[in-house]
């Protein structure tokens, strides 16, 4: 048996549609046509994404200091300034500001249950 690697990410969050909102609102996701009970699949490509409630024995309440703390969560745009850029008159609190890498130009902000997730430059 071999893995091939990631086919679906899927963040546990505390308030699915205030995480839905955000992923879609702020971030600027469109959400995808279905979703399963439980939980709201934005229209990713090429890796299908999800927030979900959490799945039984996990309380997020328990996570310190935060929920995701190592999770490493990169997603790709097609102008990460310009979203840095609106998300920070938006509010949203940035980890790591625009810097360019080899991955392209990136920055690092934390959404509403303080996951770390990284936005670069698409290629």
């Amino acid at each position: 048996m071999t893995v091939t690697g990631p086919d679906f990410v899927a963040l546990q969050v505390t308030d699915l549609d205030r995480a839905a909102a955000f992923y879609t609102g702020t971030l600027g996701l469109r959400r995808a046509a279905s979703s399963p009970p439980g939980a709201v699949v934005p229209d990713t490509t090429p890796v299908p994404f999800a927030v979900r409630e959490p799945l039984p024995g996990v309380d997020p309440a328990a996570a310190h200091p935060r929920l995701g703390l190592g999770v490493a969560l990169w997603l790709a745009a097609d102008d990460s300034q310009a979203l840095h850029d609106r998300m920070v008159a938006d509010g949203v609190i940035v980890l790591a500001p625009p810097a360019d890498g080899p991955f392209g130009r990136a920055f690092t902000f934390a959404d509403p249950d303080g996951y770390a997730v990284t936005v670069h430059d698409a290629r």
